[in-house]
């Protein structure tokens, strides 16, 4: 199992494993499309977009920093032959906007960068992003897997969990990481009842009441009506 595939199970094993993928019509995505080009539509308040609009037009790393965030992304979670990687997904904008966001990361990751910097000139006289690509993997190999770390390098392998958990969100909240992952979203769907064969394999069966009321494909873009006892008028 790939780096890409073992962070996917993580995800959908854990705050995804309550999704169900389900069809949609077109006129629904269209409708989702407005929403996101309007500006959201989910619950924003004018303070929350105002306060985003100000961390945007910050900056908190250096243009090296930020590359070095953008190359670590992609050894995390590099292109294939199914989708884009972190880069492509702008993983390193998600980190840069997160670490103005909460205020506590900054400290950590930057001494983080500034840490796997020293090593690298330290071992290899050059900083990270000057070093071959096989200098980068063994320097990354040392802090990526804990159980198998040195105890020396206990401060890079706490920085690289910081940034692959960061990668691994910004990756799977992504237009890219979302595709993916095949996840549609909250959208509206229809259902048809219990399967025929489930009902039979058990010996159940759906009464005329329930038939009408919440079972009938052929009325499924109706709007229903009921009374004030319960019944359903149309």
């Amino acid at each position: 199992m790939d780096r890409r595939e073992h962070l996917k199970l993580l995800l959908t094993g854990t705050i995804g494993a309550g999704f169900i993928f389900t069809q949609c019509t077109e006129e629904d995505r269209q409708i989702s499309e407005e929403i996101i080009e309007n500006g959201g539509g989910y619950g924003r308040t004018p303070e929350e977009v105002e306060r985003d609009e100000r961390l945007h037009a910050q900056s908190f790393f250096t243009d090296e920093e930020l590359r070095m965030v953008d190359h670590l992304s992609e050894i995390i979670i590099p292109a294939d032959e199914d989708s884009g990687g972190a880069s492509e997904a702008g993983v390193a904008d998600f980190i840069e906007f997160m670490v103005k966001d909460i205020p506590s990361l900054q400290l950590p990751m930057r001494g983080g960068l500034m840490w796997l910097n020293g090593e690298c000139r330290k071992r290899y006289g050059n900083a990270f992003l000057d070093c071959s690509e096989s200098e980068q993997m063994e320097m990354i190999d040392e802090i990526a897997w804990p159980d198998d770390a040195r105890p020396e390098m206990a401060y890079g392998v706490r920085f690289f969990n910081r940034m692959r958990n960061l990668t691994s969100s910004g990756f799977f909240t992504s237009q890219i990481g979302l595709e993916y992952l095949g996840y549609m979203g909250n959208r509206p769907t229809f259902w048809d009842g219990v399967p025929e064969e489930v009902l039979n394999q058990y010996g159940l069966s759906y009464d005329e009441r329930t038939l009408e009321e919440s079972v009938r494909p052929e009325s499924r873009h109706e709007v229903a009506e009921w009374d004030e006892n319960g019944n359903l008028l149309r």
